[in-house]
């Protein structure tokens, strides 16, 4: 056995990894999908459980030797129920992709209707996009935004009345509005439709109380267990009892084989750290901050999509400041500041050149960074659009971001 520390026998990735670390903490990581993981989840996610084998559930696994590990699983299935509300949680999907074709396959036959949003009006690749795989399998129905960049409840209604599908999905990646669930469960129940949601995004703001709650109103819930609710990359399925062994069944052995237990051992961190009184001041916190964007960029002259925010996340159209969503991207990286570029409802550009750009601030809320500081960032943001192509004002950018960041450490106790 290998037993140098990573330093002394292979120090390329042990410079990849510093420079990475440097990387996130003098810089300003705004893409909203983005955060930071607590030092005790680091720790989980480098611990011993990476060696064990423990396909199966807690009780029920095909190796021996697994009696710690259903104390770990255990651990962060009964923590994410006290947070949801939910009757049954899988917590061994790998990621959020995997975690929605299980419930589809758990769900559905092949062929069935899925009735999920456009992915240019804010939903996710997974819920149907023609490029992927699953949407070869079933039939992706895709409702939008109406003028305004809300939901059109009357629209899905009618588009629910017209192709009675057998799930009705909601739950978005870069959609910024509140979601009515009671409202589209309704719809489903008239058209005898099962539901879904979707809450990787806003999992964290739903678990501080600061978004509606899907898991108790809807059949199946998936989500991931990063990005706003903190905690390692990961995905999460609630559902009620009566898909319990269904959901169950699609993860191990229908997709997946053997879960990763030291994974699972940092979503459990999170999940207790969730529960805790300050994750709700966090979660509040990352609303503020969004509010202040959306208020500075609209002084900016900048149009938001959907009208605003009322999460963590905003959708900007940058192409009537001169400029592209690569181009903006691109220029944001040089100055030090962190976004996607992403396309608007309807965008006339091509994924890779599209016209908007993605950002949030989960991440710098993690850090501690408030309504004064987004507004300074805003400020940082617009000067490197509006200079774009000058890389003495970039480069000035970057320094300001460096000396802002420097009141902020990430991991001080990692050095």
């Amino acid at each position: 056995m290998n037993k140098q520390h990573l330093t002394d026998y292979d120090p390329a990735i042990q410079k990849a990894i510093e420079s990475e670390l440097n990387r996130q903490e003098s810089g300003l990581e705004m893409i909203p999908s983005e955060n930071f993981v607590s030092l005790a989840v680091l720790e989980a996610l480098g611990s011993v459980l990476t060696n064990k084998y423990s396909e199966g559930y807690p009780g029920k696994r095909y190796y021996g030797g697994c009696e710690f590990i259903d104390v770990v699983e255990q651990l962060a299935i009964d923590r994410a129920k006290e947070i949801f509300g939910a009757e049954h949680v899988n917590v061994q999907p790998l990621s959020g992709a995997p975690a929605n074709v299980a419930c589809y396959f758990a769900l559905l036959e092949p062929g069935d209707t899925i009735l999920g949003m456009d992915l240019s009006h804010g939903g996710h690749l997974t819920h149907g996009h023609p490029v992927t795989s699953i949407a070869k399998v079933f039939n992706f129905v895709r409702y939008k935004t109406d003028a305004q960049g809300l939901i059109d409840m009357d629209n899905l209604r009618a588009m629910a009345l017209e192709h009675k599908p057998k799930l009705i999905l909601v739950g978005y990646s870069a959609y910024s509005r509140e979601i009515d669930y009671p409202a589209i469960k309704q719809i489903a129940d008239e058209v005898g439709a099962m539901t879904m949601a979707d809450i990787a995004h806003i999992a964290g703001l739903i678990a501080g109380k600061q978004m509606n709650n899907p898991v108790p109103i809807f059949d199946v819930v998936s989500t991931t267990t990063h990005k706003t609710l903190r905690g390692p990359r990961g995905g999460m399925i609630m559902c009620k009892k009566d898909f319990a062994k269904k959901i169950d069944k699609a993860i191990f052995p229908g997709l997946q084989g053997g879960p990763h237990e030291n994974n699972i051992a940092g979503k459990a961190i999170a999940f207790k750290e969730a529960l805790e009184p300050a994750f709700v001041d966090y979660a509040k916190q990352i609303k503020a901050n969004a509010k202040v964007l959306e208020r500075k960029f609209n002084e900016f002259g900048y149009t938001l999509m959907f009208g605003g925010t009322d999460n963590h996340l905003l959708l900007i159209d940058v192409t009537p400041k001169g400029l592209t969503g690569a181009e903006a991207e691109k220029a944001l990286d040089h100055a030090g500041i962190t976004v996607n570029k992403n396309m608007i409802p309807d965008d006339p550009r091509s994924p890779m050149d599209p016209s908007g750009i993605r950002l949030g601030t989960p991440a710098l809320t993690t850090r501690g960074m408030k309504e004064a500081d987004m507004e300074t960032v805003a400020v940082l943001i617009e000067q490197a659009l509006t200079h774009h192509t000058d890389e003495s004002v970039l480069q000035r950018v970057r320094e300001e971001v460096k000396a802002l960041t420097l009141q902020f450490p990430l991991y001080p106790e990692h050095r």
